[in-house]
């Protein structure tokens, strides 16, 4: 069997990126990139800026200053955009009384692509037996599934996607999850945004956080919660710190009573409790918690969490198509 031949994908740059509607300044000076091959998750409270940046983008609000490129270029002087750049930012924009297949018929025949390549993507995103259904009568998931098929009709070489996990079962989102894995593994640049934290973090490769439009955290998740360490749960954590600094391992207090130990050989950890004549309770490695970091960097610092958008925000741009968060 043969290969299938790598998609070289195309970088996305934001840099100094600013948008204010009014006195309401909805993107900040926000810097940050997206690389070939890997997918990237963009997160940030309601209100962040996440929709609004996604929007600037894909050339469909003009940014105050800045600039945001997709190989080196603004969407709208793109040669061929559909081969480019396919994005899926809402799951409400289809014709009630169009079936899914006419859906993508019609993007089709508007981007030159062939019929051919609609069967393929219905077949592709496991929608074929709801081709010939009204999209008025599709469930949420069914439409995400729709959304993303469109986005893929022209084969592009980065995929933008805004909340496209909303509305599907845990078994779509593990198709989902699989799915995107696959068209990173092709070389393709992919830029999800999503409130899914959990889901996220057993996703992406890389993640830019954002609050009231700036930067907060960017970086890949491996690298977000630095050195790894040792969750151990015993009678004496005191008495065990002190046997642990004896064999050079350093060692902090959770929150829960735990102690945490700065080295992931779990073997070590019993070695020494077991000389210290400590009972051990648990003995896990620490994993990264990304819902934890989101709270700990947007928490208290977002003035919309929580309270949906704010009122400067949602009269400065009510007028604009999709614009609000």
């Amino acid at each position: 069997m043969t290969a299938a031949p790598m998609t070289t994908g195309a970088r996305i740059e934001v840099r100094d990126l600013t948008k204010t509607f009014g006195s309401f300044t909805a993107v900040d000076q926000l810097s940050f990139h997206v690389e070939p091959g890997r997918i990237t998750g963009f997160l940030g409270p309601n209100g962040a800026g996440k929709t609004t940046t996604l929007r600037m983008l894909l050339g469909l609000i003009h940014p105050t200053s800045g600039s945001a490129t997709i190989d080196g270029q603004n969407y709208r002087d793109l040669d061929h955009p559909s081969s480019v750049v396919g994005s899926a930012l809402e799951a409400t924009n289809f014709h009630p009384g169009r079936t899914g297949r006419d859906h993508l018929r019609v993007l089709a025949a508007a981007g030159g692509l062939r019929d051919s390549r609609v069967d393929e993507l219905l077949e592709l995103t496991g929608i074929p037996a709801a081709a010939r259904k009204r999209a008025g009568e599709y469930s949420m998931g069914m439409r995400q599934r729709l959304g993303l098929a469109a986005a893929l009709l022209g084969d592009p070489r980065v995929l933008i996607l805004d909340e496209p996990a909303n509305g599907l079962d845990p078994e779509g989102i593990r198709w989902l999850r699989g799915f995107l894995r696959h068209l990173s593994n092709e070389g393709k640049t992919i830029l999800v945004s999503s409130h899914l934290l959990q889901e996220v973090e057993a996703t992406v490769d890389d993640v830019v956080i954002i609050a009231n439009g700036r930067m907060v955290k960017s970086g890949a998740m491996s690298d977000l919660h630095g050195s790894p360490s040792t969750i151990v749960r015993t009678s004496n954590p005191d008495q065990l710190a002190g046997a642990l600094r004896v064999a050079d391992v350093m060692s902090s207090p959770g929150t829960d009573g735990e102690l945490i130990a700065e080295t992931t050989d779990k073997r070590l950890v019993g070695d020494v409790a077991l000389r210290a004549g400590l009972p051990i309770w648990e003995l896990r490695d620490r994993k990264a918690d990304l819902e934890a970091l989101f709270f700990e960097l947007t928490e208290g610092t977002n003035r919309n969490l929580g309270d949906g958008a704010s009122p400067v925000e949602s009269d400065a741009i009510s007028g604009l198509e999709g614009a609000n968060e």
